[in-house]
């Protein structure tokens, strides 16, 4: 059994942190600072915290690794054989990399070296890849630049959003660091150097990123629309408000010559209704209205008949 420092923040890293927790001795969390959520905007523990509490495992919250010496010094107290990183959010300094004997260990969710960064969840159903996975690193300073320990794949599903890729995602590196830590304690596993020349990058997401240009193809914007889900969600304007479209799915259809303006909504078969893109036609399943639940398009267009034939901005 090992001594390790876990460090984590969001719901994605809690698997990880659980499957540790059974064969190893988790001394103490380090995650953000807990932030404001919800309308009342009221301070919400941060899942990895949160799970710490209900166990009694101490966890430690600094707003920074690089201007507070006293969260170093804590983690230095600790004595640590390994720590292992879950998507923490904060940038560790060569003295917290160098704390443990054995490292600072990261499970990052792309194939490495493709998706560095931020948001490689998102970037993947962006850029249309059949398939992504997650990779087990140990840190060095670079970003998600250190050699690779354990890779394990996952394909992409025609519906997959952020949020159902992510879980599964999740619980695959919870599995895979479990089954490995042991074997890179016991010096059985030959770290691979990534290979630099063919690394891409993934950046931090905007709320912005979200605004939808019906100019781009259908296929393209159904990509969107998964990527951005559950934030910050994908939207159009009309009528002056924002409306979010929770689910779109490409028809393979053309526009019709007489329909010339992209962004108008049209009435396919039925009760099925479309927008048109540069590329295609998006046909619209939920949406969802500011300040509104969200709901089928049905329903929608029930309570608000305009809405076939007008142009979304």
């Amino acid at each position: 059994m090992s001594r390790l420092v876990f460090m984590g923040s969001p719901a994605f890293a809690v698997p990880t942190l659980a499957a540790l927790a059974r064969e190893h001795e988790v001394l103490a969390v380090f995650a953000q600072p807990d932030k404001p959520a919800g309308r009342g905007r009221k301070l919400a523990r941060v899942p990895v915290a949160a799970w710490a509490d209900e166990r009694g495992v101490p966890v430690h919250q600094p707003h920074s690794l690089r201007k507070d010496p006293s969260a170093i010094e804590a983690l230095r107290a600790l004595r640590p054989d390994v720590v292992v990183v879950v998507a923490y959010g904060l940038i560790l300094p060569q003295p917290v990399l160098d704390v443990a004997p054995h490292g600072c260990l990261n499970v990052h969710a792309s194939l490495l070296p493709r998706q560095r960064g931020a948001a490689p969840i998102p970037a993947a159903i962006l850029a249309g890849d059949a398939e992504t996975g997650v990779t087990i690193i140990r840190m060095d300073a670079g970003v998600d630049t250190g050699p690779i320990l354990a890779q394990a794949r996952e394909p992409i599903r025609a519906d997959d959003t952020t949020g159902t890729l992510g879980a599964r995602l999740a619980e695959l590196g919870a599995r895979l660091m479990a089954e490995m830590l042991p074997k890179y304690l016991r010096g059985e596993i030959a770290p691979v150097i990534q290979d630099h020349a063919s690394a891409s990058l993934s950046l931090k997401i905007e709320k912005e990123d979200g605004r939808i240009d019906w100019s781009r193809p259908a296929a393209e914007i159904d990509r969107m629309i998964r990527a951005y889900t559950p934030w910050p969600g994908a939207a159009t304007q009309w009528k002056g408000a924002d409306l979010r479209i929770a689910r779109g799915i490409p028809t393979g259809q053309r526009s019709a010559p007489e329909l010339q303006a992209v962004g108008q909504v049209i009435r396919l078969d039925g009760e099925r209704i479309g927008v048109v893109t540069g590329d295609g036609v998006l046909e619209l399943r939920d949406v969802q209205l500011a300040g509104k639940r969200a709901m089928s398009i049905e329903e929608f267009v029930r309570g608000h008949s305009a809405f076939v034939g007008s142009v979304l901005a």
